[in-house]
């Protein structure tokens, strides 16, 4: 029998927890007394008894009358086991929330029909599709305040099933309920008439539990190593996939490698496979020296290990997420210090309207974020598999948002080697020898700005003007790489990332040879481009890496639009066309900018001369500065 997890979620006071009692109470899914004994302490205290109370564990949520953390609860029906989760819904209590929610497999949202949808309601709502919680149903309670009224109910639920598919998801019912009395809970109601559609239990069993997928990717998040006698246990839950004895397994971001010996479970000498969600330990072959944090997985089907990623994150903090600043995250057993360098699209929760920031993410605002960490983690995308793509954020010892990863950036050449067996190779001509034979030094000229802008035009006008005195330059052209290169790369986000990455890459292997590689690139994004200096010096910090900011005007470049790209894209034709429907990230600390609706080529490449010359150490035959 599966068990699903599910998640009871709803504004404060809107019967979540009386929701729970009601069906642990008419199911008979509560321990024998339970009830009884509830009822006793009840009347010992002179209040009366409350459903609720088969929930709410602890005393303080009595005394205030409030949910205030996230209690679990068994409950059976004749289909399948569940782990219901009553999360809380006061304001002050929703990171609570976002804990319970975020290993569910589905939820009830709960709305007063009294009261109707609220600002919290829409806010819970947003944070289970940022969960990945796309299985839901609307629950409109207390039918019985307003009468048992078909209108209320028809208006509430639109209401909230609107906002939810505005948002992504779809809800898979809406019900009438008066928990307190056991309406369309587990027992259809003779106070709705007009309603004929499921009951709540018939909802909970028409969702889909989890599967093990023995076909999965193994990820195996490693939380801690234990030493008996001369053994060293290794300690994980099982993410997904499977894992035997005998399998070689990948640990990363180290890189290292082993044979799974055995495989250790408590009170039990088999050594029989492990899958998704079993927390085991195991021995290996070869002793590697292994830490919390490491994840363990096939050669062939490895997560990604980077030092940044594109994410979708949602704010709870008492003060704003502010870019660049440093904060903790987590993931999985992983733990590190990293910064947001971008914000994008960010939106109110309550509202879905755009807030125009840009700098910083106040409470209860989601925003695309580039997350950038001081060491290299292990991620994969929310999409593919879940829980190696959500994290939690943490300020100051606070749980304060929560994201999930949307794209990430493969920075193989900054992380470690998906290998222990790959080595750098070291040639017998040094980078030295090379800068003294043809007279200069290596370096990266790094043209960004929008398409039209004269990129391309200056590059080569460069070129040519380093070849004419004496200098080995070559233009790296964003087009031409595009028919070997990076011919199998679009144009989403993720592939212009790994665009920018190969470019940066090449520039580097030219740049140890000695060659002045001009590069003309839109890379429209502040975190690509450093990422692309990080690259080029990385292992070698006397390459010069130049980033020129070609500024020319929008209006400009579009009136250009030597490539007729504009006007495909204002026709809806291209889509996340730079400057135009996707944008541009204006450089912070160029080295160099030209404005070319404002200078001549001919004046651009002697202010780029004077710059670069003085760079490379060399002063070439018949080059003057000016």
């Amino acid at each position: 029998m599966n068990r699903l997890r599910l998640v009871v979620v709803g504004h404060v006071d809107h019967g979540k927890s009386t929701l729970i009692g009601r069906l642990l109470l008419d199911t008979g899914s509560f321990l024998e007394g339970k009830y009884e004994q509830l009822v006793a302490v009840a009347r010992r205290r002179g209040v009366p008894f409350e459903l609720a109370n088969l929930t709410d564990a602890l005393q303080a949520e009595r005394d205030q009358n409030v949910t205030i953390d996230a209690a679990q609860v068994w409950f059976r029906t004749q289909r399948r086991e569940y782990v219901l989760i009553d999360a809380p819904g006061h304001r002050e209590f929703v990171r609570n929330m976002v804990t319970g929610a975020a290993t569910a497999d589905a939820a009830l949202l709960v709305v007063d029909a009294k009261e109707g949808v609220q600002e919290q309601s829409r806010r819970h709502g947003y944070l289970l599709k940022l969960l990945g919680v796309t299985q839901v149903a609307v629950i409109v309670n207390k039918l019985d305040c307003v009468n048992y009224s078909a209108t209320v109910f028809e208006r509430t639920a639109a209401e909230y099933v609107e906002f939810l598919s505005r948002i992504g998801v779809s809800a898979q019912a809406a019900v009438p309920v008066a928990a307190v009395h056991g309406d369309n809970v587990a027992n259809r109601s003779v106070n709705t008439p007009w309603y004929d559609g499921p009951l709540v239990v018939d909802v909970l069993d028409s969702f889909q539990a989890p599967t093990a997928d023995a076909h999965a990717p193994l990820r195996l998040p490693i939380q801690d190593i234990y030493r008996f006698d001369a053994r060293r246990i290794v300690v994980g839950r099982v993410e997904s996939g499977t894992v035997s004895v005998g399998d070689r397994l990948l640990f990363l971001p180290s890189g290292k490698q082993s044979t799974v010996k055995t495989i250790e479970r408590w009170n039990s000498a088999e050594n029989a496979p492990a899958v998704a969600g079993d927390a085991i330990g195991f021995t290996l072959t070869e002793q590697v020296f292994l830490a919390r944090g490491e994840v363990a997985s096939r050669l062939h089907d490895a997560p990604t290990h980077t030092r940044e990623f594109t994410a979708r994150l949602f704010w709870l903090g008492r003060r704003p997420l502010v870019k660049d600043r440093t904060y903790k995250f987590k993931l999985v057993t992983q733990e590190w210090e990293g910064e947001v360098v971008r914000l994008s699209d960010v939106v109110d929760a309550s509202t879905l309207e755009l807030t125009g920031a840009d700098d910083e993410l106040t409470a209860d605002c989601v925003a695309d974020v580039t997350i950038r960490s001081q060491d290299s983690v292990v991620v994969d995308l929310f999409s593919v598999i879940p829980s190696l793509g959500r994290f939690v954020v943490v300020d100051e010892l606070d749980v304060c948002g929560g994201g999930i990863v949307l794209s990430v950036d493969s920075d193989a050449t900054i992380a470690s080697p998906a290998s222990a067996n790959i080595v750098r190779s070291v040639g017998q001509v040094s980078r030295e020898e090379r800068n003294a034979r043809q007279g200069h030094k290596g370096a990266v000229v790094w043209f960004t700005g929008l398409s039209g802008a004269g990129k391309t035009t200056l590059a080569y006008a460069l070129e040519r003007e380093l070849f004419n005195v004496g200098f080995h330059p070559f233009v790296l052209d964003g087009d031409n790489l595009r028919f070997g290169l990076t011919a199998d790369l679009g144009f989403s986000a993720v592939d212009r990332s790994e665009n920018i990455r190969r470019v940066a890459e090449v520039a580097r292997l030219f740049a140890h040879a000695g060659v002045i590689v001009i590069t003309a690139f839109i890379s429209p994004y502040h975190s690509d481009r450093e990422r692309a200096r990080r690259i080029v010096e990385q292992d070698a910090v006397d390459i010069p890496f130049v980033e020129v900011y070609v500024s020319t005007p929008l209006e400009v470049c579009e009136a250009r639009d030597p490539k007729h790209l504009y006007a495909k894209a204002r026709a809806g034709k291209v889509q996340e066309f730079t400057g135009i429907s996707a944008p541009f990230e204006v450089p912070q600390h160029p080295d160099i900018i030209i404005d070319a609706s404002r200078i001549a080529p001919e004046e651009a490449v002697v202010t780029l001369l004077d710059h670069l010359v003085p760079k490379v150490k060399r002063q070439a035959p018949g080059y003057h500065s000016t």
